[in-house]
């Protein structure tokens, strides 16, 4: 059964705002270990960027596999 685009989305979405959450504790705790000092506010905002960069480029190669599939499917 083939995946919509927007199910792909939905699906890639998903998945980072989970790795947000995780993202933004990892930082908060190792970032200090590595002498690296920052707000909460900063954490949250560094997150988020990291966020849309990944569910860009989740949602690309979900694509790019669901076109192999479908190229392999014929």
């Amino acid at each position: 059964m083939k995946q919509s685009r927007a199910m792909s989305l939905i699906e890639a979405v998903a998945n980072v705002a989970v790795g947000y959450g995780v993202a933004v504790v990892t930082q908060i705790l190792i970032f200090p270990v590595f002498g690296l000092h920052t707000t909460l506010a900063q954490n949250l905002k560094m997150g988020a960027v990291f966020t849309m960069v990944s569910i860009a480029r989740s949602f690309a190669l979900r694509r790019l596999f669901e076109a192999i599939r479908v190229r392999g499917a014929r």
